[in-house]
């Protein structure tokens, strides 16, 4: 599991998650099986864990154990394996991508639901996978292998105007249309298909003291397209409030201000825009309450261990009521 990825605020996440250890739970991001380990920990022999994850790669991290059910499968569709579960059936759901125990989903609703956003430590670290610009690669990105996307196809083939708004809007890059100027020139005598190119390429745009923050910026924003990140994020916010039982918790750690401001909204008001909507009785969509005001933040003990989790913000919140929506 270290070798993989070294799970982020696990004692504080875990703890917030469970209330019954004979409970039902989700892990929706299994990555390196961390925190779906602590949460198998300290359930009882009726506990059940749930995980999903669209990486072949973390399938191999399974741990032999009748209580957990692991689905190959992006973690946008958890409302749509509860719903398989309870009902036995579904046209999207294919047997070959379910591995473990389903002998039991509570038909009532998930007891706690948690997510560990971001790029695993695994991801990084493999020079193929394309993710980071620490290695000359192929851009590749992609958290699903299996899809067709890739970070080559967005950089060669994305209009100008696009690329930036993309830049802008995932990466919050100040200089969003130089870098995309830049990009579309490069393009024009050979197709970007390396990360080294594509640094070589926008290396004009990069401040002469920060291009590590800068690049980490950039290859932020590209990730986040090609994997249609904040699209997934926003259809697991709904589906795991609609899967959850009253009562039920959802937990997420972000690692940046996209997500987290994403998660933030959804708990405050119902909606990922922050948009406060009332009814004629002045009830909010809102069907989950803030148990943690403010984020819990990593210790600076942990982030000496694991410089990856400074930037970690763990959220939970308590479903209230299902609201109607459209």
């Amino acid at each position: 599991m270290s070798d993989y990825h070294i799970p982020v605020l696990l004692d504080e996440s875990v703890s917030a998650l469970i209330s019954d250890c004979n409970g039902c739970y989700a892990d929706a991001t299994f990555g390196g099986a961390g925190h779906t380990k602590e949460i198998l920990s300290r359930l009882g022999p009726e506990g059940r864990v749930i995980a999903f994850d669209r990486d072949s790669d973390a399938i191999g991290n399974a741990p032999d154990d009748s209580r957990l059910t692991l689905v190959r499968s992006n973690y946008r569709f958890i409302h749509n394996y509860i719903l398989y579960m309870s009902r036995r059936h579904g046209h999207s759901w294919h047997p070959d991508n379910i591995y473990g125990n389903t002998d039991r989903i509570r038909e009532n609703g998930l007891d706690g639901i948690l997510a560990d956003l971001g790029v695993s430590s695994h991801q990084f670290d493999t020079p193929e996978r394309g993710f980071s610009f620490r290695y000359d690669t192929a851009l590749d990105m992609r958290m699903d292998s299996g899809t067709d996307i890739t970070a080559a196809d967005i950089v060669n083939t994305y209009s100008e105007e696009d690329l930036a708004r993309i830049l802008w809007m995932y990466g919050e890059v100040d200089n969003s249309r130089k870098v995309a100027d830049l990009i579309c020139r490069a393009r024009k005598a050979e197709n970007i298909r390396t990360t080294s190119q594509l640094d070589k390429a926008i290396g004009a745009a990069l401040p002469k003291f920060a291009e590590h923050k800068a690049l980490a910026r950039i290859y932020q924003a590209l990730r986040i397209e090609v994997n249609q990140e904040m699209k997934s994020l926003e259809q697991f916010l709904y589906g795991a409030e609609r899967s959850l039982k009253e009562g039920g918790r959802l937990v997420v750690i972000t690692y940046h201000s996209l997500e987290d401001r994403m998660v933030k909204n959804f708990i405050r008001t119902g909606n990922t825009e922050g948009r406060v909507e009332r009814d004629l009785y002045g009830n909010t969509g809102a069907g989950m309450r803030a148990v943690n005001r403010k984020p819990t933040l990593p210790s600076e003990k942990e982030i000496s261990g694991n410089t990856r989790a400074r930037s970690a913000k763990l959220r939970i919140a308590e479903k209230i009521w299902t609201p109607e929506r459209q």
